[in-house]
């Protein structure tokens, strides 16, 4: 039962008991590996709070399913595009379209159910916001792509993963754009950080097949690199606080996220197999620490 369970799996024992038809759908959507849609969602968090209208605990709760649903559906995309090349990449070759458990024509089904999903939660936000939201879909659809033509393709995921700040920023306020321009450009920072991180599982297998990411590029000085952009993203982040709120308090707020980074940094290890996996998956903590300095910088 545990044959196709992909090895960064965090949810081996619920995924493995399903029938085999709706465990293909499950892992194809990666509902088996939640930091994926953790990450989409405290990007959206950020732009809330920040935004100082308090809790909106009805907003962050659609923000969450819509990051849920439409993670899901990015992720069937990419294996769709990318089935030809998971097939030549060890991690990625018993992915459920890869592997021909799941057909093209019924990942294409999923992939709108899905989206059907998405399309609610878009209902529920205000005209400015849907508009903001649907301009994030050919940046999505381009992902894919950016592999085989760039050494950054973690630089448009980043585009791509925190687009929700601009949403939910602009479902509760159209002000202090340059407030919003240095979160939003400090959170791409922070995800090229992250993949960077996440790229080194397959470097070997990436290299072989042509595929091509930040951590073959940066080769030997990946955890520079890595450092460099986190530095990168708690900088741009203090000044978005410093511009929204010129005092102390703002600057203070990010010294959790950033010590989280320095920890990051300094206990990464590129050749431990089990090691960089571990380190991608605390940014679900980095997230959270973000989010409650916007709190504290927008509702204090």
């Amino acid at each position: 039962m545990t044959e196709h369970i992909v090895p960064d799996t965090q949810h081996r024992g619920l995924v493995a008991r399903l029938p085999q038809l709706p465990r293909d759908l499950a892992q194809l959507a990666r509902f088996d590996r939640p930091i994926g849609w953790w990450l989409l969602f405290w990007p959206c968090a950020w732009g809330v709070w920040l935004a100082g209208e308090g809790v909106q605990l009805a907003l962050v709760a659609w923000l969450l399913l819509g990051a849920i649903a439409m993670r899901g559906a990015g992720c069937v995309y990419n294996d769709i595009v990318d089935a030809d090349l998971d097939r030549k990449v060890e991690r990625t070759a018993v992915r459920p379209v890869a592997s021909g458990r799941v057909s093209r024509k019924l990942a294409w089904a999923w992939l709108f159910s899905l989206c059907a999903i998405g399309l609610v939660v878009l209902l529920q936000l205000r005209l400015q916001a849907q508009i903001v939201a649907l301009a994030s879909l050919l940046l999505v659809a381009a992902y894919p792509f950016m592999k085989r033509i760039t050494w950054w393709p973690q630089a448009w995921l980043g585009l791509v993963f925190t687009w929700g700040v601009l949403v939910a920023w602009t479902q509760l306020r159209w002000d202090h754009w340059e407030v919003l321009a240095a979160i939003y450009a400090g959170a791409i920072c922070w995800v090229i950080g992250y993949d960077t991180i996440y790229a080194l599982q397959d470097r070997e297998d990436d290299a072989l097949v042509g595929i091509r990411s930040s951590a073959l590029r940066m080769g030997s000085h990946v955890r520079g690199g890595v450092a460099g952009f986190y530095g990168g993203a708690v900088a741009l982040w203090a000044l978005g606080f410093w511009l929204y709120r010129m005092d102390l308090v703002a600057l203070l707020a990010l010294l959790p996220v950033a010590l989280h980074f320095v920890w990051q940094v300094a206990t990464l290890d590129p050749d431990d197999p089990t090691n960089p996996l571990d380190r991608f998956r605390s940014n679900r903590m980095a997230g959270a620490l973000m989010a409650a300095a916007c709190f504290v910088v927008g509702n204090a």
